[in-house]
Parts: structure tokens; sequence; C-alpha cells
């Protein structure tokens, strides 16, 4: 996987893929390597920007899905679609189909412009999707199944049977570590995480300036 993006908007700059499994840790590993200067964009934060209130994608979905899906503020009941997406495979790549080339726009304007020596896109469902070839290098945050569980019931207060349900909704851990280039193990404290986040951040400025080199 460590071939050039393919995308006529990614090979202008050196992008590392970020994604993991639900309660892996990404979101904080994302943010550490903010702390270290990298524009960093998580997939899951756009989706949610382009059906915000006012933009005609949320109007659409709204006539396509129903408007008992607006909530009095105006926004999305996205719990409500989550649900009902859920149990409906069909509705789901419907709803797929609006938001995916919005997402996808998006992120190409923002990685036309964002500085940095290279940038991180989070895109949880990189696996799901098939979208390794967007990325010069995929990074897996992974972590025992069972601190995963821990992880899970504790923030969502799930039970065991949502919990399930959950995992089995997404790439399985061992389909994510197949297309990764690097592991990052979350399985201890946050100063521990930190340094294998700067090394890791070391080895991909001299990727991306080697690229850069190469490409000049």
């Amino acid at each position: 996987m460590t071939t050039p993006a393919k995308g006529p908007a990614l090979q202008r700059r050196w992008v590392l893929g970020l994604t993991g499994g639900i309660a892996s840790g990404k979101s904080t590993v994302a943010a550490l390597f903010a702390r270290l200067g990298i524009p960093v964009i998580d997939l899951d934060q756009v989706a949610r920007e382009v059906v915000a209130p006012g933009a005609p994608l949320l109007q659409e979905i709204f006539q396509r899905f129903g408007s008992d899906l607006r909530l009095a503020d105006g926004q999305l009941d996205r719990r409500a679609l989550r649900a009902r997406m859920f149990h409906d495979a069909g509705l789901r790549r419907q709803l797929e189909e609006l938001l995916h080339p919005a997402v996808r726009a998006h992120t190409e304007q923002w990685l036309a412009a964002a500085p940095g020596p290279y940038q991180i896109v989070v895109n949880p469902l990189l696996v799901e999707k098939n979208a390794g070839d967007r990325y010069d290098r995929i990074l897996v945050v992974d972590c025992d199944p069972a601190q995963q569980r821990a992880r899970l019931a504790a923030r969502d207060a799930a039970n065991d049977s949502q919990i399930d349900a959950i995992l089995a909704a997404q790439a399985s851990r061992a389909e994510r570590l197949t297309v990764a280039d690097d592991v990052l193990v979350n399985d201890a404290d946050l100063a521990a995480l930190e340094a294998r986040v700067g090394k890791l951040h070391a080895m991909y400025l001299g990727l991306a300036q080697s690229s850069s080199t190469i490409a000049g």
C-alpha cells in the first residue's frame, strides 16, 4: 500500500489514511498528530458538516427519507437516521450515494489548500469502502478486542448485544490489519501513545520529503 495515491487531488501532497475500529482511539491519535502541526481532516466530521442546517443536501435527505428526521432546531436527527439505515441496507446505500460525493468533494478541496509537510485523512470506513488507493500510506489504530469492547461500553453505555451488532457492521480486525502499512497499538497510557505517534511522525516526514523530491 505504499504506491502513490491515484486520485488527482491527492497527487499534489503526501497523504496518510488513518483508520481503525470503533473505540480504538482514532480521534486521540489524530489529535496527537495535529499537536505536531499536521493538518487532519476527519471524514465523520465532514459528513456532519455537509448536512448542517441550511445545506442543500440536508433538504434532499428530508425529502427522500422523511421530514420526521428534522429536529425542532432544523438539524438532522442523526440517531434516528442511523437506526433507520442500520435495519435497511437499501436505504443505507441510497444515503451513501448522496453523502459520499459531497464528502469527497469537500475533502479534495481541503487537501488542495491544507498546509504542512503531509496531511492526514481520518477515514473510519477506509476498509469497508475499499478506499486504500486514495492514500500514500495507511495507518491502522489497533487495540485488543476486549479493550475495545470495554471502551465502547463505557463510552456509549452499550450492552453486549448492541456492541456485537456495532462490531459486526464494521470491517473485522483482521481485514483492517491486512491493509495496514503501519499499525499503532493503543493499549497503554497517553504518554506511551504520544511517544509512538512521535516516532511515526518522524518516519512520515521522511517519506513525504522523499516523495516530494522524487516528484520534483
